[in-house]
């Protein structure tokens, strides 16, 4: 069940891209417009998202450990609330 080296940098890559385009969101609504509070929401929405990326990531650090199952709807969850989110922003 390991992941390959490749594979683990997508995933990891990934999750780094989505806090750099979170970071650039936030900043983007402090832009010469003041505070636009509708970017800031796209990014609270992202957030849920960006967890469910690390569930993902830590059960397969561990090897996709039985113990661990309750990181899949975890995952799910977090899918769920951060499309939700997304689409409410």
């Amino acid at each position: 069940d390991a992941l390959s080296v490749p594979t683990w940098g997508v995933h990891i890559f990934s999750l780094v891209e989505w806090l750099l385009a979170m970071g650039l969101i936030w900043d983007y609504a402090e832009c010469d417009r003041g505070d636009d509070k509708g970017w800031r929401m796209l990014t609270w929405g992202m957030l849920p998202l960006h967890a469910s990326g690390i569930c993902a990531c830590t059960q397969h650090f561990f090897g996709n450990a039985a113990s661990l199952d309750w990181l899949v709807a975890a995952q799910g969850a977090f899918t769920m609330m951060g499309n939700v989110g997304m689409c409410v922003a």
